[in-house]
């Protein structure tokens, strides 16, 4: 007994040594995924730690003490907490901040001859036109936006106009009255629905660092005429919209379906925790999406504002997406543009106050650089689909 108490005492000593290694600054150099250089505490050379878990796991150092007693040394001690600090450390403070960034690139030189004899030509269609002395032949700067009538930006304000509630006839009225522009409220909507098409795409491949905790949950919208449900899947840490779906009815094939595509454009990864109502459809969809069984992911269902834990942050959306449907008066079909398009909004667009005026995507470590992030957004996805078809 006393035998065995002193093996645990001169283990516990040596991980305190160990800390004592860390906190002197003698920090392990890592070799390899298994091998680690220790510095002496002498300052007289080093020590080798080694790793490895076959057949069984079995640690070892080069120091005489490990040699001598065959226990943990300091030296290995200090190798663990370095491993545990470094990974916790990383997985809260040191997550891949991915940007979202664009390159101005000014004109230097005609697009034709490619003379750099060019000059300002005057404006047309609120864009710059370019005349070269060479080749006498006028142009425009419309990378990525070739075969586009009007200038990015005004795209990117009807966008950003129509999502923030304003109708389309409106939008069409604002731009003859300040921008001369002659756009009716057809082209608009096709505006919107061709470029929240290319964005979705993009947006979709780029991964959020999410937390573990997602809400789920339905409202009923009218398309058409007709009532049906607008399913909705919300990260809870970063309030980061995760899916959005339409359907006629509220079965399990169609609550497994909004859960599939929250999966796919979380990149594969399953909350620790989901919160739904009671609906009875949610039990056997999750089940079958997040295999509650092996406790991979923990079912909280029959929540409401009253109840705990609550399903409020994805009823506070809701409500955004309720007073957004009262200017549009109803989705006029079931496969809509405006689904998607609003969630582009509502992740990379608006700030929220609950995120101390951040957006949801940059919460979740997803920065759009840049003063206009719609223009910045339809860019980056022209040049996406532009690669993906090259």
């Amino acid at each position: 007994m006393s035998k065995e108490i002193d093996i645990k005492e001169m283990v516990n000593a040596r991980k305190a040594r160990g800390m004592i290694l860390l906190e002197n600054g003698f920090e392990p150099k890592e070799i390899d995924r298994n091998v680690w250089i220790v510095p002496s505490q002498t300052g007289n050379g080093t020590y080798t730690v080694n790793f490895s878990n076959k057949p069984h796991i079995e640690w070892k150092c080069t120091c005489k003490d490990f040699e001598l007693r065959g226990l943990p040394c300091k030296h290995i001690s200090a190798v663990k907490i370095w491993k545990n600090l470094k990974a916790k450390f990383e997985q809260l403070h040191l997550k891949v901040k991915q940007k979202i960034s664009i390159k101005n690139i000014d004109v230097e030189c005609c697009k034709f001859c490619h003379s750099p004899k060019i000059t300002k030509y005057g404006v047309k269609n609120d864009k710059q036109v370019y005349f070269c002395k060479t080749c006498n032949r006028r142009f425009v700067n419309n990378i990525d936006f070739e075969n586009m009538k009007y200038n990015p930006k005004i795209i990117a304000l009807t966008l950003d106009l129509y999502f923030k509630g304003i109708s389309l006839r409106k939008i069409s009225q604002h731009l003859k009255q300040f921008y001369e522009l002659n756009i009716s409220h057809k082209s608009v909507y096709n505006w919107i629905e061709k470029y929240v098409g290319i964005m979705n795409e993009y947006v979709n491949e780029i991964q959020p660092e999410i937390g573990d905790v997602w809400h789920t949950d339905e409202m009923m919208v009218k398309v058409d005429g007709s009532w049906e449900y607008l399913w909705n899947v919300m990260d809870e840490r970063t309030r980061f919209q995760l899916a959005s779906v339409v359907s006629k009815e509220r079965y399990i094939k169609d609550a497994r379906m909004v859960f599939q595509k929250a999966k796919r454009n979380a990149g594969g990864r399953k909350p620790k925790f989901i919160v739904t109502d009671g609906l009875p459809a949610y039990r056997s969809a999750v089940n079958k999406e997040f295999c509650t069984k092996t406790n991979e992911t923990e079912h909280l269902w029959n929540t409401g504002l009253r109840h705990h834990p609550s399903n409020n942050h994805v009823e506070r959306l809701h409500g955004t997406i309720r007073d957004r449907e009262k200017t549009m008066r109803g989705l006029k079909i079931e496969d809509t543009p405006i689904v998607d398009g609003n969630r582009i909004y509502y992740n990379f667009i608006k700030p929220h106050e609950n995120l101390n005026g951040k957006t949801p995507s940059e919460e979740a470590g997803i920065t759009i650089e840049g003063n206009n992030k719609w223009l910045t957004l339809m860019r980056k996805s022209v040049q996406y689909q532009k690669a993906k078809v090259s």
